[in-house]
């Protein structure tokens, strides 16, 4: 490194690479330009150079000089090593592994060099190449306690967790008897608790117990010593002494869920679907009283019970931790108890249960069959939760009452606003549900979770103008939204994405889902710093469990809204290009003169808004920008704030495609992934890739309304083909002859038989009722008023189990919505879009939507927008608009008469 230079230039070209570890650019560059003027094709100093400017943002000037210095010195290692750094910190990692290889030919021992080519192959997951490296490293140098650890968890990562024991051991086997030292301890008991681990996945079961019990004295971190010894006990089928531990670390903890469901393993009374026999039921009934008595304050310990239990075993052991939770006045209460709710028998139970605390309370003052008071707020807690029961059965106008009472019983607790919201929300209200959180958010104006929720509510109700200014009071000073994307603010990003979307913007709609998958890509680079920091501080298996984590980081369901989302935009997109600028010039000449001049006013007019509103906020970001030093942190300018450039894609289904693929990777079982491939490959007419997504669906859930559209559509789009006629035609066709006898639903019969089979399987759903209506009309156009018959057929009866109850609702708000759309878009029948409407407005009287006498505000006709097929779909109002339509003070007098 810097050999060619004479003595005093050697001398300035360390102090280049020691400026460069130590961030002392402007030093460093000073350097490479004393030895530039005697030496000005030496190729070391300018890729050096280089790599300084670089880190000065400087990457144009930074390129140009690290490729002339590798010109120059095309067998300098580092000059291909300062290439491949250059790469990397653009994120280029293949080209990096590229540059360091070649270094590696010039100098095949530079550790550096190995060391920098390892992280990268953990990286892009070369899981055989990283195990080489790391092996080379080793042999280079055998005392270094991080090669060893290294080698033996590329191997365990590479599926050769028996290789990783035998180097962990070979590592032991050089270390003193008196090891670790005490400065030690803590990372040597890591490393031990990872080769135990190690020796568990790996199936010896029986050498880990024995390791465990040799070195324990050795490891720092009891608890995980515990842990990891009941685990073995179980496996080892010990469940006595698992018994005797699970006890023991529920004394430390006795609400840890995982302890109890260990400690059902050892007594044999565990069951993977929650199932369990009578006697099963009363043996687990007894173990949970006897460990109540032991671990009283333990709140794991009555709620467990609680998913097991039945009929009046379950109603006692209800009431026994419903009663002092609603006194002491606990919000979370319904959050706690909503798993229940999935058995329909449950739900009835705790209906009637709460309604006889609430009449107790209401008319004694205290619980059934006690003589002490309750406290007054306990009235007000069980009207909460009571209002929250209802709103999860659809029973919107009691659960408005219910909440109406309590907060006239107690007008301060603002848990009871943000309940009527989201009550309100579910019942299709969201103007007045945006209005209610606003309310909420300003009886606490420091706390940050209500005023999240109020930008929820407003950014349902399309409200994104006042959602964002909203969302910005608790940015870093008053930012505005650059703020929330450095935060990774996705719930925000995807809530605001569908609104943009619902509203037809899809520019704005892009920018927001694309954003978020921007962040995932930065997750995924997140994890590059930690492949050295985990193996040098030695916490080895929570090293592993990140690696594990990132490779399944796309399944996430953020990532999976965000990418559905951007797919649905280009769909739409496809659907409907946007006009080109050759398009619009062409429709201007057509005008007359006096239009052109109005509408190049406006063009005007708009352009110089535009440019306004963005200095107003570069000198708002100015103002916010001076930190108290002094110095201006200047942001960059976002070059496309509208997602205008993201419309200007030649081939928007080929950019969907994309995205499709990183779902059929990573969410394979989620049914909305091949509903998409379905859509997307019906266009690009990519018959065999859309027959697949067909298969998928019915894998999946064959008696969704959506897999029987797809389905259907789909063999009438084969059945309309032409005859084929090149072999590759000839061969699709032929696949599909032979596949369509494997399709249950299609065997023997044609479409339309198919079609009504579905329905005579599904005739009580409402959403399959308009599945096979809407198919009907696609087979046999002429048959449109039999599909709208069958829709208008359709019946809500409600579901009670007991005169007592109130009937839960089937019907679903965005069902109806839906099926209305279907009326007024697919079937074209705005009448029958009218009456679908006004059925709708008396079942959900307080949707806006269907314009219910209980809705807070009434906007045009939504059949009629549905109707005239309007460019921006039903909600044409803008978000300035919307920003306008509530009070910035949150006052209700709007919505104080919204219930019954």
């Amino acid at each position: 490194m810097g050999a060619s230079l004479p003595p005093k230039e050697a001398n300035l070209f360390k102090l280049i690479v020691k400026s460069y570890e130590t961030k002392q650019y402007k030093k460093g560059l000073k350097a490479a330009d004393a030895i530039l003027k005697k030496f000005p094709d030496h190729g070391e100093t300018l890729s050096m150079k280089g790599l300084t400017l670089n880190c000065m943002d400087r990457k144009s000037e930074a390129y140009e000089l690290v490729r002339l210095g590798l010109k120059n010195d095309l067998k300098s290692h580092v000059c291909w090593h300062v290439y491949g750094l250059l790469y990397r910190s653009d994120r280029e990692y293949r080209e990096a592994i590229k540059c360091y290889r070649n270094a590696l030919k010039i100098d095949p021992d530079n550790i550096e060099i190995l060391r920098d080519l390892s992280l990268l192959q953990a990286q892009m997951r070369d899981l055989a190449g990283f195990v080489e490296t790391r092996q080379q490293l080793l042999t280079l140098k055998p005392n270094h306690r991080m090669n060893w650890i290294g080698f033996a968890v590329a191997h365990h990562l590479n599926s050769n967790g028996a290789k990783a024991i035998e180097i962990l051991e070979a590592y032991e086997g050089t270390l003193e008897d008196d090891y670790p030292p005490e400065n030690e301890r803590c990372e040597h008991g890591e490393m031990l608790l990872y080769k135990i681990s190690l020796l568990e996945e790996c199936g010896f079961i029986q050498r880990a117990y024995e390791e465990l019990l040799k070195k324990e004295f050795k490891i720092v971190d009891k608890l995980a010593v515990k842990e990891q010894l009941v685990s073995l006990f179980v496996k080892l089928d010990c469940l006595e002494e698992g018994d005797k531990l699970y006890r023991a670390l529920l004394s430390m903890n006795p609400d840890n869920y995982r302890y109890y469901e260990g400690l059902q393993k050892c007594v044999g009374l565990f069951s993977e679907n929650g199932l369990y026999s009578p006697d099963e039921i009363d043996r687990l009934d007894a173990l949970y009283k006897s460990l109540g008595q032991e671990y009283r304050w333990s709140s794991a310990v009555k709620r467990i019970p609680l998913d097991f239990l039945q009929g009046e075993k379950f109603r006692e052991a209800a009431d026994n931790y419903i009663r002092p939770l609603l006194t002491k006045g606990v919000p979370s209460l319904f959050s706690d108890l909503s798993p229940l709710y999935d058995h329909p028998n449950k739900a009835d139970i705790l209906e009637q249960l709460i309604l006889e605390l609430e009449h107790s309370v209401r008319t004694t003052g205290g619980y059934p069959g006690r003589e002490e008071k309750e406290p007054p707020s306990t009235l007000m807690w069980t009207l909460f939760l009571l209002a929250q029961h209802y709103d999860r059965r659809g029973r919107y106008d009691i659960a408005l009452t219910k909440i109406d009472e309590a907060i006239e019983h107690t007008p301060t607790v603002i848990d009871l606003y943000s309940v009527k919201a989201r009550i309100l929300k579910h019942a299709g209200d969201l103007e007045a549900a945006a209005a209610l959180a606003d309310e909420a958010r300003c009886m606490d104006l420091a706390d940050r979770y209500i005023n999240s929720e109020c930008v929820k509510r407003m950014l349902q109700a399309d409200q994104v103008a006042l959602a964002e200014k909203t969302a910005v009071l608790f940015t870093k000073d008053g930012d505005q939204h650059n703020n929330l994307h450095d935060m990774q603010c996705m719930w925000y990003e995807l809530a605001s994405g569908e609104s943009y979307f619902r509203q037809g913007d899809l520019g704005r709609a892009l920018k927001k889902f694309l954003a978020v998958e921007k962040h995932y890509a930065d997750i995924t680079e997140d994890q590059f710093d930690f492949h050295s920091y985990c193996l040098r501080k030695m916490t080895l298996r929570a090293y592993v469990e990140m690696l594990k984590f990132q490779d399944r980081l796309h399944s996430h369901a953020y990532f999976r809204k965000a990418a559905s989302g951007a797919i649905r935009c280009y769909i739409k997109l496809y659907d409907s290009p946007s006009k080109s600028a050759a398009e619009e010039e062409d429709e201007m000449s057509r005008l007359l003169p006096s239009q052109k001049k109005k509408m190049r006013q406006k063009q005007r007019k708009a352009e110089a808004r535009a440019k306004k509103e963005a200095e107003g906020k570069n000198e708002e970001t100015s103002a916010s920008g001076v930190s108290k030093s002094g110095k201006r942190h200047v942001k960059p300018v976002d070059p496309d704030p509208h997602g205008e450039k993201l419309l200007q894609v030649e081939d928007p289904l080929s950019e969907a495609t994309k995205y499709l693929k990183l779902l059929q990777k990573n969410s394979p079982d989620s049914l909305e992934t091949h509903l998409l491939s379905f859509e997307v490959n019906m266009r690009k007419q990519k018959i065999l890739l859309a027959f697949q997504a067909v298969k998928q669906l019915l894998r999946l859930d064959a008696e969704n309304p959506d897999s029987h559209r797809c389905l259907i559509r789909f063999f009438h789009k084969v059945s309309s083909m032409d005859a084929p006629v090149t072999d590759t035609e000839k061969l699709i066709w032929s696949v599909l002859e032979a596949e369509r006898p494997s399709f249950s639903q299609l065997h023997g019969k044609s479409l339309t038989e198919a079609n009504i089979s579905f329905l005579e399987k599904h005739k009580d759903s409402l959403t399959h009722r308009a599945a096979v209506a809407e198919m009907l009309s696609v087979l046999e156009p002429d048959k449109k008023a039999e599909a709208i018959k069958l829709i208008e057929d359709s019946n809500d009866n409600l579901v009670s189990t007991s005169e007592a109850l109130a009937p839960a609702r089937k019907w679903k708000l965005k069902d109806c919505i839906a099926v209305h759309k279907l009326l007024g878009t697919a079937l074209v029948d705005c009448d029958a879009a009218s009456r679908w409407k006004v059925r709708c407005a008396e079942y959900f009287p307080y949707s806006a939507y269907f314009e219910g006498r209980c809705s807070s505000a009434i906007s045009k006709s939504s059949e009629h927008q549905i109707c005239k097929n309007s460019e921006n779909g039903g909600a044409n109002h803008t978000a300035d608009q919307n920003a306008g339509s509530i009070a910035s003070n949150g006052k209700l007098e709007a919505f104080k008469n919204l219930a019954i």
